[in-house]
C-alpha cells in the first residue's frame, strides 16, 4: 500500500436534528438540512467536501493520471460505428481524436439494386478520419456541446426520408431536455421547440408529427403529447395523462410504425394502450389494464393481411411466454372507465393462442421484435443472453391451432466462446438482414449482420483496441454456495465471474476487486472494458458477483433478491467475497468492493455488515438513504420504487425490513474500510443527499484511520459528467483510489 501523507481534517457537518415518525418510530435525523441544494450553506458544504476529497487523495493523482493516459492510449479515438441502413441513407457516427462527443453522419445509398437484396444491406466500407463521398454531418455534437459544461442527448429520431431530425437536449444533467426539430435539407433549426420533455421524442413516418412524454413533480414520465411540426409547443395535443405514482410510461411504435403505443408500468405489471397513426384523429385505446397485474409488453404484426398482436407475458409463469392475439380480442376483455378500473386481480385474460411456451430453463426478454421476414426473441439460457429466430411459419402454425413450441428448439445465430452476450442492434422491418452486437468479457464488440434466410453471422466490424494482447487475460465462472436450497431441494449457488491476468494464479495472494449490482433484474451479462484491464495489468483480480435481484439465472433470482428478500442481495455478495478467499483467488486483507446506484446500496449495506472483510469501497451515486427516499413519494422516482421494495408508508412490515438495511440508519461504531461516496448535484434519481449525509454520518462512526470522503460532481448527472474524455478520468479516479487501498499502484 503507499504512503500516504497526514490527512487533512474533514469537513465538519453541523448537526440539525430532524425527526421523522412511521408506525410508532421515530428516527433523528441529523443532517436531513444538506437536502436543500439551493442553500449556500449546503453548496458551501460540498465544495469544502470536494476540496477535502481532492486533498486526502493527492498521493494518487499519478496513479490516476496512469489510469487515464492507459484508457486513452488502448481506445482507438478517431474511429467510427458501422452504418446502419435507414431508408435511403446509411448512417453511422464518427468520434474524433481530441472531441469528446461523437459527430453524427450519413451518406446516400446506392440505388442501383433492389433495396430487398442482401448487397443493397452491405455497408459501405468507411475509414477513420477520411470522409466519403456525398457524406455529410447531420449532427455534431460537439459543436452543439460547445457552450455548455454538461451536454447529453436525449435520443435523435428521423422522419423515413430523411428530411428532420428530432433531437433533445440536457446542458445540465437534471434529465429534462428541449426537444428541438433541424431540417435536413437546409441542416438549420426549425424555430419550434419544446421545453422540460422527458428523453427523447418519436417521429413518425411521415415527419408530420413527434410523440413525447413529459414528467410529474416527482420525475416520473406521466404525459404523453402529440406536436405538430409546424405549431407551437403549446398547441400539442395531450394524448393520454397516467396518474398512477406506480407508473412508469414510454411511447415506441409498432415494427412497420402504423401504430404507436404507450407502455405504463413497473418491475411487476404494466398496461398498454396503441394509437392508430393511420388515422389523425384517433384516441388511445386501452389493450391491457393494470388491474389484472400482467407483466406483459405488445408487438402488432400483419399475418396474412389481418393484424395480430404478439403478446410476452407472464401470465403462465414468471420466466415469461408469447402469446398471438387481436387488438379486438383485447378490446372486448378492457374495463371500462379510468374510475372503474384500478382494483386488482380481475382474473386470468384470454391472450389468445401461445406461439412460446413458458420454460423453467429459459427466460423470454420483455418483449419480441417483428421483421417482414420472421420474429426476432431475445432468451437468457444459464445466464447468457443470445438471440433466437421464431419463424412466421410457427405463427401461422400456433393461430391454426398446433401446439406451442419452446424457445430452446428455436435456431438462432451461433458464436465460439462460452461466456458472451448477444444484443439485437439493428432490426429495419423490410431488411434483409439483421443485425446482432456480440461481446464477451475478453472480446471486445464486434457487429455482426445475419440474413434473415441465411443466420450464418457476417463480421461487419471488431471494435479495434491498441497495444494489447488480449490472449494475456483469462475469463473463468465459480459458483459460491450459500448453504439454501431452492423448494424443489437444488441448492442456491451465486454465480461469479473471475477475471485476470494469465500471470496470476489461485494462490491467496492477489489484490481482488468484488463488483455487483443486484436490483431491478438487470444483468451483469458479459461485456468488454478497456477500463478494467488497467487493474488487471496491476495483477487484481476482477470478480463480478451476479447476486439475487439481479436477472442472471431468470425471474425467481430477481424475485428473490427483492422486497422482502432484499437482504439476500447483500448476503450474496459477501457470500461470493469469502468464496473468492477460499478459492484462493483473493487475499483476504487486500479485497476492495465497487458498486453504483442500486449497487451503491449494495456497497452501503456490506459496509455496515462486513466491513472487516473490504479494504476499500468505492459507491458511485449511491442509493444508501433508502428509506428517508422510499417514505416521501413527492422525491423523484420513490413511488415507482414500491414494486422493488415494497411500501414502507403503509406496510409496518416493509417498513421495519428496510430499515433493520439501509445504510444511512445502521451505520454503528466500526472500523469501516476507506470509502469513496461519488455523487452528481444535479442527479434526479439518486439525490446527491444521500452521500452527502451518508458520509458525515460514516465519520462520525469511525473508529479506524481510513477516510471516508465524498466526490461530487457540480455539473454532472446520474451517469457523472458528461463527454468520453472526463468519464475515462472518473473511472481514472475510481481505480486508482481502488488499487492505492489494494496495493496494487505499479503494472506486473
Amino acid at each position: 500500500m503507499g504512503t500516504m501523507t497526514r490527512s487533512p481534517t474533514a469537513p465538519a457537518a453541523t448537526k440539525v436534528p430532524t425527526e421523522r415518525t412511521h408506525h410508532g418510530d421515530t428516527f433523528t435525523d441529523d443532517y436531513e438540512w444538506l437536502r436543500d441544494k439551493d442553500s449556500q450553506q449546503v453548496l458551501d458544504h460540498l465544495h469544502a467536501e470536494n476540496a477535502y476529497t481532492e486533498a486526502v487523495t493527492a498521493d494518487q493523482a499519478p496513479l490516476r493520471e496512469a489510469i487515464f493516459n492507459e484508457i486513452k492510449h488502448r481506445t482507438v479515438e478517431t474511429d467510427l460505428s458501422v452504418p446502419a441502413r435507414r431508408g435511403s441513407y446509411w448512417w453511422f457516427a464518427r468520434t474524433i481524436e481530441g472531441e469528446q462527443h461523437p459527430v453524427f453522419c450519413r451518406v446516400p445509398a446506392e440505388e442501383t439494386q433492389s433495396s430487398s437484396s442482401l448487397s443493397a444491406w452491405t455497408p459501405p466500407q468507411i475509414e477513420p478520419g477520411v470522409a466519403l463521398q456525398g457524406e455529410e454531418v447531420y449532427f455534431d455534437t460537439n459543436a452543439e456541446a460547445a457552450a455548455h459544461g454538461f451536454y447529453d442527448i436525449g435520443g435523435l429520431s428521423t422522419d423515413d426520408a430523411g428530411t428532420l431530425l428530432a433531437y433533445a437536449e440536457d446542458t445540465t444533467g437534471d434529465e429534462f431536455f428541449t426537444l428541438r426539430f433541424r431540417d435536413l435539407g437546409t441542416a438549420e433549426n426549425l424555430s419550434e421547440t419544446v421545453e422540460n420533455v422527458h428523453g427523447g421524442a418519436i417521429l413518425d413516418a411521415a415527419g408530420e408529427r413527434a410523440f413525447y412524454m413529459v414528467a410529474d413533480a416527482s420525475w416520473r414520465p406521466h404525459r404523453l403529447y402529440e406536436h405538430r411540426l409546424g405549431s407551437s409547443a403549446d398547441q400539442d395535443r395531450l394524448l393520454l395523462q397516467i396518474d398512477d405514482e406506480q407508473l412508469w410510461s414510454f411511447p415506441y411504435l409498432s415494427a412497420d410504425k402504423k401504430e404507436l403505443l404507450l407502455y405504463s408500468g413497473n418491475s411487476e405489471y404494466n398496461e398498454t394502450r396503441i394509437l392508430d397513426l393511420t388515422d389523425d384523429d384517433a384516441e388511445m385505446v386501452l389493450l391491457v389494464g393494470k388491474e389484472h397485474r400482467l407483466e406483459h409488453n405488445i408487438e402488432p404484426l400483419d399475418l396474412d393481411g389481418t393484424r395480430q398482436l404478439l403478446i410476452t407475458h407472464n401470465q403462465d409463469g414468471q420466466n415469461k411466454s408469447v402469446s398471438l392475439t387481436t387488438i379486438e380480442a383485447l378490446t372486448r376483455q378492457a374495463t371500462g372507465s379510468e374510475q372503474q378500473r384500478g382494483q386488482p386481480d380481475r382474473g386470468t385474460l384470454d391472450l389468445g393462442t401461445t406461439v412460446l411456451g413458458h420454460e423453467e430453463t429459459v427466460k423470454l426478454d420483455d418483449s419480441v421484435v417483428v421483421t417482414a421476414a420472421q420474429i426476432l426473441v431475445q432468451a437468457r439460457v444459464n445466464t447468457i443472453q443470445s438471440v433466437y429466430l421464431l419463424p412466421l411459419e410457427t405463427v401461422r402454425a400456433a393461430r391454426d391451432g398446433a401446439a406451442a413450441v419452446a424457445t430452446s428448439s428455436l435456431s438462432g445465430p451461433s458464436f465460439d466462446a462460452e461466456m458472451f452476450t448477444v444484443e439485437l442492434a439493428d432490426a429495419e422491418y423490410e431488411a434483409p438482414v439483421f443485425r446482432v452486437q456480440f461481446t464477451s468479457w475478453l472480446i471486445p464488440s464486434r457487429i455482426y449482420d445475419i440474413a434473415h434466410e441465411e443466420p450464418t453471422p457476417i463480421l461487419r466490424r471488431e471494435t479495434p483496441v491498441n497495444d494489447v494482447d488480449l490472449d494475456d487475460y483469462r475469463a473463468l465462472r465459480l459458483w459460491a454456495p450459500t448453504g439454501e436450497r431452492w423448494v424443489d431441494g437444488s441448492a442456491i449457488e451465486v454465480p461469479i465471474t473471475v477475471l485476470h491476468h494469465k500471470d496470476v494464479r489461485a494462490d491467496g495472494t492477489n489484490p481482488t476487486l468484488v463488483f455487483g449490482y443486484g436490483s431491478y433484474e438487470m444483468s451483469m451479462d458479459p461485456a468488454f472494458g478497456i477500463p478494467r484491464l488497467s487493474l488487471l495489468d496491476r495483477g487484481v483480480v476482477f470478480a463480478i458477483a451476479h447476486v439475487r435481484g439481479g436477472g442472471e439465472l431468470g425471474r425467481k433470482w430477481y424475485d428473490h433478491g427483492k422486497k422482502l428478500a432484499k437482504i439476500n442481495t447483500f448476503t450474496d455478495f459477501i457470500t461470493a467475497t469469502d468464496h473468492l478467499v477460499e478459492a484462493g483467488w483473493a487475499d483476504p486483507a487486500r479485497v476492495a468492493a465497487h458498486g453504483g446506484s442500486a449497487g451503491g446500496l449494495l456497497m452501503g449495506a456490506v459496509a455496515n455488515m462486513a466491513p472487516e472483510k473490504y479494504v476499500a469501497i468505492v459507491a458511485q451515486v449511491p442509493f444508501v438513504d433508502t428509506l428517508t427516499s422510499i417514505l416521501d413519494p413527492d422525491l423523484p422516482l420513490s413511488a415507482l420504487e414500491w414494486e422493488e421494495w415494497g411500501n414502507p408508508i403503509t406496510d409496518p412490515e416493509v417498513y421495519g425490513y428496510m430499515k433493520s438495511y439501509s445504510p444511512y440508519e445502521n451505520v454503528v461504531d466500526a472500523e469501516y474500510p476507506a470509502i469513496a461516496a461519488v455523487t452528481s448535484l444535479h442527479d434526479t434519481r439518486v439525490l446527491y443527499v444521500e452521500p452527502a449525509k451518508w458520509v458525515p454520518k460514516l465519520r462520525e462512526h469511525q473508529q479506524g484511520e481510513a477516510p471516508i470522503v465524498l466526490k461530487i460532481e457540480m455539473e454532472g448527472g446520474h451517469g457523472g459528467a458528461s463527454g468520453r474524455y472526463e468519464k475515462w478520468k472518473d473511472r481514472a479516479w475510481d481505480y486508482a483510489f481502488i488499487s492505492y487501498y489494494l496495493g496494487a499502484v505499479e503494472p506486473r
